[in-house]
């Protein structure tokens, strides 16, 4: 049985929203919550401005860390978004995305309708995890 990811429905719309917003460069940020459910979102700057890569400003990160310990939740997610590609890891994101403990979402909007999916990475190990929005 796949791990699960559920998502509030008023964050899953931001995430939405993010993305359309930022295309055709990656929106990203971090998703925060308790025991893989989902109920904050941090949007964050891309400071690559790229259309398929993202970072971090690292005070901005920061910034996010400290808000989620003061509001009692975990960083569980990366998010970013795949303007033209698919919702799944590209060669780059497993070059970089290394944190074994943390679920890499990725929002697609290749089609008219856009699609999210979640994955945990593990030694070069993609799994894909279940998502509910409720």
């Amino acid at each position: 049985m796949s791990e699960q990811l559920v998502i509030d429905e008023s964050v899953y719309k931001e995430i939405i929203a993010h993305s359309f917003e930022l295309k055709p460069i990656e929106s990203c940020g971090y998703l925060a919550g308790k025991n893989n459910h989902i109920t904050k979102l941090y949007k964050m700057v891309n400071i690559d401005n790229e259309p398929d890569h993202f970072s971090f400003e690292p005070k901005e990160q920061f910034a996010v860390l400290k808000d989620s310990r003061a509001n009692d939740l975990q960083l569980l997610s990366v998010y970013h978004s795949h303007p033209e590609s698919p919702a799944r890891p590209s060669q780059e994101d497993l070059r970089l995305l290394k944190d074994p403990n943390m679920i890499y979402v990725i929002v697609s909007l290749e089609h008219d309708t856009p699609d999210l999916k979640a994955y945990r990475i593990v030694d070069s190990e993609v799994s894909e995890l279940t998502v509910s929005i409720k």
